[in-house]
This record gives C-alpha cells, sequence and structure tokens, in this order.
C-alpha cells in the first residue's frame, strides 16, 4: 500500500506509506470488529481542524478538571504530555523526571480520564438543554519512544485508540534511555528503526479500523548518542567515537533532524522536531528543506515552558509568534507542561495568600471566580460542575420524578449560588 510520494491535503491518506498489505490487516483484525468511537470522531476532527483552521492551538492537560476549563474557554484540542504523565498524573502514583519509569498503560488512562471528564461536561449541558459546546476535543497523546520496540509500540497504540485518544506521536530515542527532549544524555535509535515503529503505530490504527493522526518527532537536534551505526542513512552523523556504554557518538544538529525528517515524513501525518529555544529561524529552515520533498507536509511544534520566552524574543514577536509559525506549516501548536506549571503556580499562590492573610485569600478567588462568569466560566457551582444535577435527573428518571433525596434541591449551591453574580 503506497502513495503518490507528495505530502499531505486535505486528502486523508495522500503522501502516506504502507509497507503492508490489505490482506496483512486482514489476518490481524479477527473476525469481530470492535468499534472505537471517541478515537475515530476525534481523529476525524483532527484531521479536519489541521486542514481548516489557521493553526490548532492545545495545552498540556494533567486532569479531567482542567480539559473541561480549556474546551469551555474556548481550545478545539487537547494536548497529553507524557512529562506531565510522569510528574504527577501516572498509575504508579510516584513523580518521576521524563524518562519512562512509569507504568506504559498510563498515559492511555488519562487519556481515558480526559475523556470521560468531557462527556460528564457534555451530559451535564445536554440534560441542561445546552447544546452549544463542542466537548469532544481531540486529544493529541505522547507515546514517548514506545516502550520498547515495534511490538511494544503497536499494544500502546491500540490502548491510546482504546481510551480514545485522536492522535499519537512517537519519538526516535531509544526507550530503556529516553528523555525529556530538554535534558541531556539522549540516545537515537537508528533512522530504520524507528521508521519500524511508525510503521507498527499506524499498523495498529489500521488494524482497528481508525484513522488516527500519527505524528512523528526527532530528537536528533540535541541528541549526541546512537544505538548502532548500522543504517547508511546516520553515516555521515557518526563520528567514531563510543561511549563506555557502547554507543556512537553523533553530530548533533538541524542537519542531522531534517535528515531523518525527510526519512520519516512517509509513515507519518505531521513531523515534530524538538527544538531547544523558540528559534522561527531554524523553524523556518527546517520547514522549508522538508517542503522541498514533501510539499504541504505538516508540522507540530512544542511552544515549550523549558523556553526562557523573554530571553530570547521581544513582546511583538511572542504575540506573533503562533501566525508565524502557521504561515511556515507549524499547525499544530502546544504547550506541553501547561497543566503542571498552571497547577501549581495556582495553588502556590493561594496558599501563600491563605498562610498569610487567612480567608480574605480565599475570597479573593472566589471573587474571580465570580468575574470569569461573563466569559463561561461554571465551576464556581462546583457541584453542577461535577453532575450533582445530572444524577438527580437520573433518580428523577428512576423514581417517576417523585424522589425526596434530589442533591441539588436544598443544597447550600441552590440558596447562595446562580449562573451569574
Amino acid at each position: 500500500m503506497s502513495s503518490n510520494g507528495r505530502g499531505p491535503s486535505i486528502d486523508r491518506w495522500g503522501g502516506i506509506d504502507r509497507p503492508y498489505t490489505p490482506a496483512d490487516l486482514e489476518r490481524l483484525r479477527g473476525s469481530v470488529q470492535v468499534e472505537h468511537t471517541l478515537a475515530r470522531l476525534g481523529a476525524e476532527r483532527l484531521w479536519q481542524l489541521l486542514h481548516s483552521e489557521p493553526y490548532v492551538a492545545a495545552l498540556g492537560a494533567m486532569t479531567g478538571g482542567q480539559a473541561v476549563q480549556m474546551v469551555k474557554a474556548g481550545l478545539k484540542a487537547i494536548y497529553l504530555s507524557g512529562w506531565q504523565v510522569a510528574a504527577d498524573a501516572n498509575l504508579n502514583g510516584h513523580t518521576y523526571p521524563d524518562q519512562s519509569l512509569y507504568a506504559a498503560n498510563s498515559a492511555p488512562a488519562l487519556v481515558r480520564r480526559l475523556n470521560n471528564a468531557l462527556l460528564r461536561a457534555d451530559q451535564i449541558e445536554h440534560g441542561e438543554g445546552q447544546n452549544g459546546t463542542h466537548w469532544l476535543a481531540p486529544i493529541l497523546a505522547d507515546a514517548e519512544a514506545g516502550f520498547g520496540g515495534p511490538l511494544n509500540a503497536f499494544e500502546l497504540m491500540k490502548s491510546m485508540i482504546e481510551a480514545g485518544a485522536a492522535g499519537v506521536h512517537f519519538e526516535d530515542q531509544l526507550a530503556s534511555e529516553k528523555k525529556c527532549g530538554h535534558l541531556g544524555g539522549k540516545v537515537l535509535v537508528p533512522t530504520s528503526q524507528f521508521i519500524r515503529t511508525l510503521v507498527a503505530a499506524r499498523l495498529a490504527a489500521d488494524v482497528l479500523g481508525v484513522p488516527t493522526v500519527l505524528v512523528a518527532r526527532t530528537d536528533a537536534l540535541s541528541a549526541t548518542l546512537l544505538t548502532s551505526d548500522v543504517d547508511p542513512a546516520d553515516a555521515e552523523f557518526v563520528t567514531g567515537e563510543r561511549t563506555p556504554e557502547g554507543f556512537f557518538r553523533i553530530r548533533a544538529g538541524l542537519e542531522s533532524a531534517i535528515a531523518r525528517s525527510l526519512a520519516y515524513a512517509p509513515y507519518a501525518d505531521l513531523i515534530w522536531f524538538e527544538t531547544s529555544t523558540p528559534d522561527l529561524g531554524e523553524a523556518r529552515e527546517f520547514a522549508q528543506a522538508v517542503h522541498e520533498r514533501f510539499p504541504g507536509k505538516l508540522f507540530a511544534y512544542n511552544c515549550s515552558p523549558s523556553f526562557n520566552w523573554r530571553k530570547h524574543l521581544d513582546d511583538a514577536e511572542i504575540a506573533s509568534f503562533r501566525e508565524t509559525l502557521a504561515e511556515l506549516g507549524y499547525r499544530y501548536q502546544f504547550v506541553t507542561l501547561a497543566g503542571f506549571h498552571s497547577l501549581n503556580a495556582g495553588m502556590f499562590e493561594l496558599a501563600r495568600g491563605y498562610a498569610e492573610q487567612g480567608m480574605p485569600a480565599y475570597v479573593e478567588l472566589q471573587e474571580r471566580e465570580f468575574a470569569l462568569e461573563e466569559h463561561g466560566y461554571t465551576a464556581t457551582r462546583h457541584q453542577r460542575e461535577v453532575g450533582a444535577g445530572y444524577f438527580d435527573r437520573v433518580l428523577e428518571a428512576v423514581s417517576g420524578g417523585q424522589s425526596s433525596t434530589l442533591a441539588l434541591k436544598g443544597s447550600t449551591e441552590e440558596a447562595q449560588f446562580t449562573a451569574s453574580h
């Protein structure tokens, strides 16, 4: 199964190569085809947004509540960061650095948690007779380096789809040595090995019958180590030196990132090269090099909290950063660790005020919530926000409207809070 060799357009499969056959898929699917509705709807919407919006802006969500507030505030997509999963949202219940130390099913579990929160928000609003929000914002999820070889990538991609992910990204680091893109010590796998990872992920999506958006990320801009020199595609970057662990030292830089991205482009829907600074010149050079071979190829860009933004850009450049990137083809733009920084800064600010001032600090927060209601914020009424009214409707349906134990009726929320203050 092959393509015409051009970059992706509104044609969903333009520019995508599959080195396997329909017969391969038939053998792998089994006799029962399970429908993955959330993943399919999300993938279709994400692809449509990528081709109808100037760019798709997303923030990294750590909790279901954050996902709901992102959509309520107007974002049309959500990013799920492996860094945030490692830091404070993994099934191990530990705080980890971004080094693939957590259980491999943690990210799919968080995808499911975010989707469940969005579904509840949809149920609440629908039950109140409001239907103006597209709650199921497509989630692009981080599969890191795949937590192993192609079979691990195949299974992880399936788990992501089963949880409802719209898109998934993989990176070309060695899974057992995986590091955050902004840490040192990164080890790349050979170009051909990562292509097998991408093919395995695409195969999983095809087996499940979902047009999942697949993103290929390279860390070659700053990675200085390679597992093996077996691939001729990597030869020009190998220095000949070896490390005590047996890794090959390689020449990092934009040239290497471009070479790898050109190799990955036929197998992925979007390309992402991890950067060290918000450098528009670098982004332009990368985009032009890829578009010479793959016209129209779409890119993703990490607007990272690891950058000291004001150190590199002035206010005008920061203000126009997204639009400039979009003109170059960077159509999915996201702040990976937005949830982590927002959660921690917000709680520190409240806790510091509460420790020093007492109740006035909390009342100040509540007043800010009241002020946000004119912009669509509703979490001031926290009982309603998590579905107390929805489950009152369940009880009414069960009791034929005769229940005397409804939760919101007679509650302090009903007595003291209204939709607007």
